[in-house]
């Protein structure tokens, strides 16, 4: 039996606050990948398709869920790169923890683009003026490249998670192909916003107040992705060190073990 905290069996394991975790952040994940899908009726469509999400992730108790769990989900993530000592895995569970850390990148941008950007500088997020950004910048295929690894990891772990049930073996081929088809719908929704937006009027040059407020998100952006980054590679590092004298000592005691024996 479990602990009653973090045993296997117990209500609040840790694998079931990784999975809670996890399926919140699929959902929002889902509902941005539909957003994005929308583009392929149309870009007036997206649009309304993303003012509703932002109604709904914009609700105090969502927000909460929302970075409440990209935080737990990151910080469980981190553990495990500090404390598993093997990396012999199957390669599902190497390509699930190598897509891992995608969404928090995802979420970075998102929060400093619709957070930060409407709280502090009054900048309302349209998929005209972001798509027309992402294609000034050169980062629409970041946009895209960040979605996918994500999307993978959701439903990978959602797969290892809940395989034993029998309504998902009997549902493995029609969710299979929803993995594979829902990004690439999005994937050709955000090109279809990229050509609507091309021959839209040109977008009124921002004042400088306006291009002052960009710049200083973009760079609120950059340390946070950094500083992200920054931390995985640290707590991977030390990992390893705790991992190579964790097994340096067990052998020296093996030895001295034999040695009186």
């Amino acid at each position: 039996m479990g602990d009653g905290v973090t045993g296997e069996h117990s209500w609040l394991s840790l694998r079931r606050v990784r999975l809670a975790s996890g399926l919140i952040m699929f959902v929002y994940l889902t509902q941005h990948l539909l957003n994005h899908a929308l583009g392929l009726v149309s870009l007036d469509l997206a649009e309304h398709g993303l003012r509703f999400s932002l109604l709904i992730w914009r609700n105090p108790v969502a927000t909460a869920l929302l970075y409440g769990a990209a935080a737990t989900h990151f910080l469980l993530a981190l553990w495990t790169l500090y404390s598993r000592r093997e990396w012999h895995l199957p390669l599902i569970e190497i390509v699930r923890l190598a897509t891992a850390f995608s969404f928090p990148m995802l979420l970075i941008g998102h929060a400093v683009t619709t957070r930060l950007g409407d709280a502090l500088y009054d900048l309302h997020p349209t998929y005209a003026l972001i798509v027309g950004n992402l294609v000034a910048q050169g980062n629409e295929g970041t946009q895209l490249a960040l979605l996918a690894p994500g999307w993978v990891h959701g439903c990978l772990g959602l797969w290892i998670s809940l395989r034993r049930i029998t309504l998902m073996q009997r549902l493995k081929w029609p969710l299979i192909a929803l993995m594979i088809l829902l990004p690439l719908a999005a994937a050709f929704g955000f090109l279809a916003m990229v050509q609507e937006v091309a021959v839209l009027p040109p977008i009124p040059v921002p004042g400088s107040q306006t291009l002052a407020a960009q710049a200083s998100l973009t760079g609120w952006r950059d340390v946070m992705r950094n500083s992200y980054l920054g931390l995985i590679a640290g707590v991977f590092v030390i990992g390893r060190m705790r991992a190579l004298f964790l097994h340096r000592t067990t052998r020296k005691t093996t030895v001295d073990v034999r040695k009186v024996t």
